[in-house]
């Protein structure tokens, strides 16, 4: 079925409140799945409305917690999510962050007791169609084990940067630090598809392809042993950091058992017009143009902006049972 993205919106902002979700925070969260799904990245779109709701409706996420942000300095903020959803507290630290950045080139804002904080890359997109450059770290429930290991210690743990382009979208640069997202191994394990050889292990270290036993064993870094060692870096910057859980300690995204998660993330936020001396602007352009002039080159996210574009003027199409399962929820 097609949808606008207003609908979806509403629907969503509806099943979320009548599960105990305060209006503004529901609304937030509404926001952030179905710009997953504008983009294409269903596997962080309204595919996750039935849990998040549930896990409101079961006391692992506080429907009615409020964000509270203590500013450390002129650069520097935390923000507590208070065991409700990250979006809330991501909407406070974006803000508070576009504007310490007016007053200092470089300003952080550590998020705390945090949950799933959805698509990495929008949140500093949303800085950068702000003029600000952000680099974001976010720690996940255990997926990955060390190299060399078995047990699974770490999330899948993506990072992000946003870059400013004057007139034209922000380059954004997305990645999880898994082969694959753990979303997108959720999503085929729910509809019954296998997974591409290379992405998980089972329980016992042997490669699989099917998606349910991926998800009790563990996910593979890219780029192997340097890609774990990138992983426990994003660890400690998203949870040692910001005094969350690491990702071994946290529950589950997927189901209600369990406590809140409590996570963490770290933004970073530059004003790249003071740092580059008041060239950024035209600098980055001779970058990507040298870029785009070798045949065969796209840059990172031309092929979201594509899908987004059309999803905005065509609809979102979803699965039937979805839409059915969120129109009922939402009556």
């Amino acid at each position: 079925m097609i949808r606008t993205a207003a609908e979806l919106e509403s629907l969503a902002t509806e099943v979320l409140k009548k599960a105990g979700t305060a209006e503004p925070a529901a609304a937030s969260v509404a926001r952030a799945l179905v710009r997953a799904d504008l983009d294409g990245l269903n596997s962080h779109g309204m595919a996750r409305l039935q849990s998040y709701s549930a896990q409101v409706a079961a006391g692992k996420v506080v429907g009615g917690a409020v964000p509270a942000m203590e500013q450390l300095g002129s650069s520097a903020a935390r923000v507590d999510a208070n065991d409700g959803f990250a979006f809330p507290a991501f909407d406070i630290a974006i803000d508070a962050l576009v504007e310490m950045t007016e007053e200092t080139p470089v300003a952080g804002i550590a998020v705390t007791n945090s949950h799933h904080f959805g698509v990495a890359g929008h949140h500093v997109e949303r800085l950068a169609e702000r003029g600000v450059a952000g680099l974001v770290f976010g720690n996940s429930p255990a997926g990955i084990a060390p190299w060399g290991g078995s047990r699974p210690l770490f999330g899948t743990n993506p990072v992000a940067f946003g870059f400013p382009r004057e007139g034209k979208p922000p380059l954004v640069v997305d990645l999880s630090l898994s082969k694959q997202a753990r979303g997108k191994i959720k999503l085929a394990a729910d509809e019954g598809r296998s997974i591409p050889e290379g992405w998980a292990l089972d329980a016992d270290g042997n490669p699989t392809t099917d998606a349910q036993v991926a998800m009790s064993g563990s996910m593979l870094p890219m780029g192997e042993a340097k890609g774990a060692a990138l992983v426990l870096a994003v660890e400690i910057m998203a949870a040692a950091m910001t005094g969350a859980h690491f990702g071994y300690e946290a529950s589950s995204f997927f189901d209600t058992m369990g406590g809140p998660p409590r996570v963490g993330q770290f933004l970073l936020g530059f004003n790249p017009g003071p740092l580059s001396g008041g060239t950024y602007a035209e600098r980055i352009e001779v970058l990507l143009q040298a870029v785009l002039d070798q045949p065969g080159t796209r840059l990172p996210g031309a092929r979201r902006l594509e899908i987004r574009d059309k999803s905005t003027r065509e609809g979102i199409e979803l699965p039937d049972e979805l839409i059915v399962w969120v129109e009922t929820a939402a009556a």
